[in-house]
Order: C-alpha cells, then structure tokens, then sequence
C-alpha cells in the first residue's frame, strides 16, 4: 500500500472554490451595506456589519495569495493579474469613500455604484484571462472581423 504525497496541485480546485466563494461573499456583503447606506438603515452601522467584511476579505486575500504561489502566476508578470490588482486597489478605495460617513449621499452613491462596475470589470479580468475583461475580448473579436 503506497502512501504517496499529493501534489500541491491538487489543492487548487478547493483553493479556487474558496477564493470563488469568498468573492461572491464579499461583493453581496458590499452591496447590501451599499443598499443599507443609501436607504439610512441602522444596519450599516451595526457590530457584526462592521467586522464579518474583514473576516471574509482576509479570507479572499489568503485565498488568493495562495492561489498566486500554487499556481506561479504572479502579478505584475501576468497582465491580467496586474489588471485586477490595480483594479482592487481602485474598489477598495470607491468601496471605502461610499461607506464612509461624512460625504454627502450623492457622492457616497456615486462611489458605490463605480465601486460596483469595477467589481465587475474585475470578475470579468478573472473569467477572460484579459487585462480588459469582456470588452478586451469583445474588441479583439471586432479587429479580427475582415471588412470592418
């Protein structure tokens, strides 16, 4: 009976469905504490609102960094990694003034909503393998057409 050691690969399908999870679970708990911001709910502000989104974030941080050294794709060295680094950046930074006290509502709103659609540029990053997402693709299929 051998008792051989798995390759580190084979965490990779677990690793990603966690990393995978922790993105969905991250993006609704964003988007509810939007939704409770715009709306003036004391739920924006509650305890438990406040502390589960670093839970889950250091969670997706882990995930992902583990995901980086499992797989050797680094950023910076993959331009599609790059992309949504920088793009994290940028919806932490939107995601950070739109729940900020102390702004006006309509900047809060507007930040929330750019913080939204960098999100999902980012998902589209990381479902294309292209820095530009869906219209990266969508542009090189219009370029590739004869005629036009």
């Amino acid at each position: 009976m051998s008792t051989a050691i798995p390759s580190t690969l084979a965490f990779y399908p677990a690793l990603k469905h966690l990393h995978v999870t922790c993105v969905a679970l991250s993006a609704c708990g964003f988007a509810l504490r939007y939704g409770w911001m715009l709306s003036g709910s004391p739920l924006a502000r509650a305890p438990l609102t406040r502390v589960l989104p670093h839970l889950v974030d250091s969670l997706l941080l882990l995930s992902a960094l583990g995901l980086v050294m499992l797989t050797g794709q680094y950023p910076l060295a993959q331009g599609w990694l790059t992309a949504k680094l920088a793009g994290l950046l940028v919806y932490i930074g939107l995601g950070m003034q739109s729940l900020r006290p102390g702004r006006s509502k309509a900047v809060r709103a507007a930040c929330g909503a750019a913080a939204l659609l960098v999100l999902g540029w980012m998902v589209s990053v990381a479902l294309t393998k292209h820095p530009l997402g869906y219209w990266g693709m969508l542009w090189e299929m219009l370029a590739a057409r004869p005629g036009v």
